[in-house]
């Protein structure tokens, strides 16, 4: 295989990891905040103790984080088919994609508005602010350098479940390497689709850290 082909191969291959990544780090993100936020709200002395609830909640989210990704891609599978209707491809794989990152989202959300000092929160409280304007314009605010961090860390954590995806035809670079760098021994493939991945992981890390900055910055 030539190197026009491979890098041929490895645009798809790219641009489907990117697809995979982005949708399900979006749906991770809105998941991720309203669970993580509700396991702060709900808990003993939260603004809305709901005990019961907190605890469900929690048993939900370590079962979701106790699960190697690989077991829940094929544990899911009847559900990946009823919500997409495949279990093949791209679109296929945002479904265990989504549910294996939202409890690790919603953990590193939970601890993210915990260090928000209190004395800021009794402040808001103080000034007869709602229940919705402390979540949103205190602990959010106070948190958001935190939250996107721990976002940039969920986003590489899905370019991994992604690459892993491809074992059962997920599409992208992790396909890719199955199907030819694995499979048919094309070391071309393999040594690119690595590459790629680093590459990846790198720019998003970038990206977040710059994020970070300038949001602890402001």
């Amino acid at each position: 295989m030539t190197w026009t082909e491979v890098l041929e191969l490895l645009e798809v291959g790219f641009q489907e990891t990117a697809w995979m990544v982005f949708v399900s780090a979006l749906l991770t993100a809105v998941g991720g905040l309203l669970v993580g936020v509700l396991l702060v709200l709900t808990d003993r002395g939260g603004m809305l103790p709901v005990p019961p609830l907190n605890a469900v909640l929690g048993l939900i989210v370590n079962v979701g984080r106790s699960l190697p990704f690989i077991i829940l891609l094929v544990a899911v599978i009847p559900f990946t088919r009823a919500i997409v209707g495949t279990t093949i491809g791209t679109d296929a794989a945002i479904v265990p994609l989504t549910i294996g990152a939202i409890p690790f989202f919603a953990r590193i959300v939970e601890s993210a508005l915990r260090e928000v000092p209190p004395d800021v929160v009794a402040a808001a409280t103080a000034m007869g602010a709602t229940r919705r304007q402390i979540v949103g314009k205190v602990l959010f605010r106070e948190a958001l350098p935190a939250l996107v961090a721990g976002l940039t860390i969920t986003v590489i954590a899905l370019v991994g479940y992604s690459a892993m995806a491809g074992v059962v035809g997920g599409g992208g670079l992790g396909d890719l390497a199955i199907r030819y760098g694995y499979q048919r021994f094309e070391t071309e493939v393999m040594i690119a689709t690595v590459v790629a991945l680093v590459v990846f992981v790198q720019l998003v890390q970038m990206v977040g850290d710059l994020l970070v900055r300038r949001l602890s910055h402001r």
